[in-house]
């Protein structure tokens, strides 16, 4: 009898234990809800000081997950296993989420921190009126180097300086075909959202001149190798480069004259999300002025946030290799969304020069 009483608590302890496993397991899969949003960002691309402000201040408590690429987001979004109720993709993947109906509009009433925002940074070619999206950070691309370990009187004003002999295997390249063959075509005074075969060809030949220059091709891995002073030269992005100069105080940054990209990293609702008030009340306590301020000191990537600015260092917003003028800005492109075929071609001629490496 004390046997059978034995398995049958067995039994139920093991029923028991398997609902609680299918229950977290559910809640976890289908978060959402009034008490709860999923948030999907870069990675260290917020202070997680505010994530715990926001929840104490709207007992909403936040998910909070991480990509490495526009592509890596969307593939998950599109396969809409995840209740994501704000994501942060660039420009170009805006524009591209919102023709494939990824997207939910913005109701701009509920978010009236909205007015902190910049006007040059709004009603953008890739999202005319913001019905989808908000900037959330932006800046250039550009090359950040070490004066003592490059020849004196290279600047790198001029894209061309990359070519330099004495530069043999001192260059670190961003692993991105955008961002490599944007290079490229900016180097011989091509815009970088061209969509010419000959062009892409002639921008593809002469990167490869580059080649015996290049030390590799990588990735987030080029801060800690510019602050070690592994390598001379890296083509990176400017809050790459202000995190870098900040450990490296011998570095610099700097964008050349040809012309380069201007990015917009952005807030956007998916139409997977589950809580789309919870998922406006974020994106509104994350334009506040002294929110703003505070997140942008943590990223250390430009604002696009006037009201933080203001509270910010005068040093920095007025730092022109991070905040650049009207003037500065006039050479700088946003990536276009170039379609699958183009993108698909962009990514063919990355990958022949990265085999002639």
């Amino acid at each position: 009898m004390k046997s059978l009483i034995r398995s049958s608590i067995a039994v139920l302890v093991a029923c028991a234990l398997l609902f609680y496993a299918s229950y977290t397991l559910n809640a976890t899969s289908n978060a959402g809800g009034a008490g709860v949003i999923t948030v999907y960002n870069w990675g260290e691309y917020i202070d997680p000081d505010l994530i715990t402000q926001f929840e104490e201040e709207t007992g909403i408590h936040v998910i909070y997950e991480t990509f490495d690429s526009n592509e890596a987001m969307l593939t998950k979004i599109q396969q809409g296993g995840s209740a994501y109720d704000v994501a942060v993709p660039s420009e170009y993947m805006v524009e591209k989420m919102a023709e494939e109906g990824l997207l939910l509009p913005l109701d701009p009433s509920k978010i009236p921190n909205l007015a902190h925002i910049d006007p040059y940074f709004l009603n953008l070619p890739f999202d005319p009126g913001n019905r989808y999206s908000i900037p959330y950070f932006w800046g250039t691309l550009g090359i950040v180097y070490n004066p003592n370990l490059v020849p004196e009187g290279l600047t790198f004003d001029s894209w061309q300086d990359l070519w330099d002999p004495a530069l043999k295997q001192k260059v670190f390249l961003y692993d991105g075909a955008r961002e490599v063959v944007g290079m490229g075509l900016n180097s011989i005074g091509e815009s970088l959202n061209v969509k010419d075969e000959a062009l892409l060809r002639r921008a593809t030949d002469h990167l490869k001149t580059l080649v015996p220059n290049i030390k590799g091709v990588i990735g987030d891995e080029i801060t800690p190798l510019m602050v070690n002073n592994e390598a001379a030269v890296a083509l990176t992005f400017s809050g790459q480069a202000a995190d870098m100069m900040a450990e490296n105080e011998d570095l610099e940054y700097s964008v050349p004259r040809e012309g380069s990209n201007l990015w917009f990293d952005n807030f956007v609702i998916p139409k997977t999300s589950k809580n789309i008030e919870g998922a406006h009340a974020f994106i509104n306590f994350m334009l506040d002025a002294e929110v703003g301020a505070q997140n942008a000191d943590y990223v250390g990537y430009s604002t696009p946030n006037a009201a933080a600015m203001e509270l910010m260092d005068e040093e920095v917003v007025t730092d022109e290799r991070f905040y650049p003028t009207g003037e500065q800005r006039k050479n700088l492109e946003v990536y276009q969304n170039l379609g699958p075929e183009w993108m698909g071609k962009y990514s063919e001629y990355f990958m022949e020069f990265k085999m002639a490496l």
